[in-house]
Parts: structure tokens; sequence; C-alpha cells
């Protein structure tokens, strides 16, 4: 009965992360939001990498824990944000968006352990009403992912801890902006563009136990490209008239690779935390190229998008105090730099750089846990006056950028 049951938690935590994986919010479209503990200390978990989400902050940590140990859980994000446009505001729709994850840990030895996460590392979510100013640009845009990452650690010796896995990475994309707008009386044709693909990639991690008082984190993700395919269908009354015809696309897009690193401290037995950041390699957005397999009515077969987004730091700190034997109090903050350089801005991502308050309870029963998180993340207010992205409106203001999150997990030892 023990392993049927652990086996039934696993299929069926699997099947809801894929089958409620949704798009988010974060700088650029990364998502941090690896646990509803991880969320509420700010992310600084790669130093202590301490649960079972260790998988998605620092896979090393995987060591500090016995026998075989499952979590799931989601965070749920409900972003806004208003863009000026001649003087009149315009917001995006209301909506809500699920970032799922689920993990595995298995000890196999004294020295080896086994590890399998299934998280969304890559979303994004912003809607607009269709027909507003900034339409030929976007008005619709959904990115999804599930990343599938199984992990070997080893123990070499009692203070060092290292661990290595691969990354297969499921990517949905869902572009929509009116493609062609001639005004009232002759009409106009709208795109949806959407596809999706696998990608693969790796990751390493380190993690070092230099005092008592004193850990060390490090752990890498490797770039995966993603070669998108799907189809490009049109509607609106220009897209008879001018013979616009739904076609076959594809496209790639190269995922940047990343850098978690953080110390934890541990005055206490019952206080501890953390500083770190992470360096994200966003310069790999350089362009977004669509080939059509069919040519558009202007004849052309590709269309390529200047991006050019630059590299961004993440800076994360949170602190842990374990109040009583089954209850444990966290708060975090991060501070995340905006990758969209202002020359290409766009609606996909209006934006800027963004501030992250956090705090959250955890719960311990028997070998039962629950860990809850609360995000309130402040984006700062953004003027672009000239950027040279198709179909942008200068000048434009983003403004009152905002988004709650709400985390929750729940772990079991075996």
């Amino acid at each position: 009965m023990r392993g049927n049951r652990w086996l039934v938690f696993l299929v069926v935590c699997s099947l809801t992360v894929l089958g409620v994986t949704q798009s988010g919010f974060g700088a650029g479209f990364a998502l941090y939001e690896g646990s509803a503990r991880g969320n509420a200390l700010g992310g600084a978990m790669v130093g202590r990498a301490d649960d079972p989400s260790a998988l998605f902050y620092n896979p090393a940590g995987i060591t500090q824990l016995p026998g075989l140990q499952m979590m799931a859980g989601f965070t749920a994000i409900t972003p806004g944000t208003d863009v000026e446009i001649g003087g009149k505001s315009y917001g995006t729709k209301d909506n809500v968006w699920l970032a799922p994850h689920f993990y595995t840990t298995y000890q196999f030895s004294d020295k080896l352990w086994f590890g399998l996460g299934l998280f969304s590392p890559f979303g994004l979510g912003t809607e607009f009403e269709k027909g507003w100013p900034g339409s030929a640009n976007n008005y619709n845009a959904v990115i999804q992912s599930v990343n599938i990452n199984p992990n070997i650690a080893i123990k070499l010796t009692d203070k060092l801890s290292i661990a290595a896995g691969f990354d297969a990475m499921w990517f949905d994309l869902k572009l929509e902006n009116r493609a062609l707008d001639l005004g009232p009386q002759l009409g106009y044709a709208d795109q949806a563009l959407s596809g999706d693909s696998f990608g693969y990639g790796c990751n390493i991690g380190a993690r070092y136990q230099l005092f008592d008082w004193m850990a060390l984190g490090l752990s890498y993700r490797s770039q995966i490209t993603q070669n998108v395919s799907g189809t490009a269908t049109f509607e609106g009354p220009l897209k008879t008239l001018l013979h616009f015809t739904d076609t076959d696309v594809d496209g790639s897009i190269r995922l940047p690779d990343m850098f978690f690193m953080g110390i934890t401290f541990y005055p206490t037995p019952d206080f501890s935390f953390e500083v770190g950041a992470v360096w994200n390699r966003w310069s790999t957005y350089d362009s977004l190229t669509i080939n059509y397999a069919d040519a558009l009515p202007n004849g052309a077969t590709s269309v390529t998008v200047k991006k050019n987004w630059h590299d961004t730091w993440r800076f994360q700190t949170g602190a842990e105090y374990k109040a009583a034997k089954w209850l444990d109090l966290r708060v975090g903050y991060d501070f995340d730099e905006e990758p969209v350089n202002s020359t290409y801005a766009d609606y996909l991502v209006p934006a800027n750089n963004r501030h992250l308050f956090s705090f959250g309870p955890g719960f311990h029963w028997n070998n039962w846990s629950l860990d809850l998180s609360f995000t309130y993340l402040l984006i700062t207010d953004r003027t672009v006056t000239s950027s040279l992205s198709p179909g942008f409106v200068n000048p434009s203001e983003f403004e009152n950028g905002n988004a709650q999150l709400y985390g929750m997990s729940i772990g079991y030892k075996f």
C-alpha cells in the first residue's frame, strides 16, 4: 500500500502540472516561482536548498533530504498594467495565470540522490482589447512552458554536494495583432500566430556548507533553443479582399541561460536568512523571425522583429523563523531588472524594473507540510518616446503596473 500511495501521488501531481500550466508575469518572461516557500523567501533558496523545490533553485541541495519526498503546488498570478497613449489610458484585461510545480526526490545511498522536477520557467500573459491603439503591435500574447527536469546529486564530502540534470522543455507561443488596418470604411485584418515545440538543455548545481552557520549555493541552467512550428490564421473584412491566406509558420527563439547564487546564514537554530542573485542572459533574445509557408499579400515570406534585450540581474533576500515545531514564518524582497531595450520596446512586455515584497507561513504535522505565500509585485512607471518596434505608438507611458501572487505547496515525506 505504501508503494501504491506514492505512485498515485506522483501520477496525479504530474498530470495536474501538465494540465494547468499557463502563463505568468516575470521580468521579460522568466518565472521564478518555484514553490510557495521559495516565493515567501523572495527566491532565496539557492544556498538553503533544503526541501524538494531545491530542484528548481539548486538541485545539489537535495542531498539534505532523506528517503523519498514529494512536493506539489502552484502560484496564481493576477497581473495588470496601464498604457497611456495620447492622454488616454488603456488597461490590460483581468486574468489569473497559474505557474505549477511538482518535485520528487529519492535517496539511493549515503552518497547518491535522484530528483525529478516539473515546473514553468517561462511564461507571459498580456491581453488588451481588440482594436486598441497598440493593436498593430500586439493585443494578446500568451507564452506557456513546462520543464521536465531529472537530476542526479552526489554528496562528495560532508560539506560539498554537486548535481547535474537534463532539461526537456515544452514551449507554447500565441501572438495576436492587427496585421493591417485601413480605417472604419475599408476595414482590417487580424493575425493570430500559434505554435509549440520541445527544446533541450542541461543544468548543474553545487552547495557547500562552509561553516555550521553559513552555506554557499550556485546553480546554472543552459540556454534552450525552441524551434517553434504552428499556424498563422487571419480574420476580418480585409482577409478575402487582400487574399490573406491561413498558412503554416515556423520560427526560432533562444531562451536565456541563468546563474543562481546565494549565501545562507544560520545565526541561531531557529533563524536563518539568505542573500543572493540571479543573472539572466536575455541578450540571447535579439530578434524574432517568423517564416510563412505561403507568402503574405505584400509578397513577404518572413517577418523579423528586432528585440535587442539586455542581460539582467535579480537581487533577492529572504528570512525564515521557526516560531514553533509546527510553524515557520517567512519574509522576502526582490529587485528584478527589466531586460527590454527602450529602442525596441513593445506592448508584449509593457513593463519596467520590479520590486517584489513577499511573506508567508509554513505548517508541519507528522510527515505533511503546507506552505503558503503572498507576493506584491510593483512595477515602476516607464516612458517610451521613440520605440522602433513595428506598430508601436510613440510616445507611450507604462503606468500602474502591479501583480498579486498567491502560492501554495503541499509536501509529504514517505
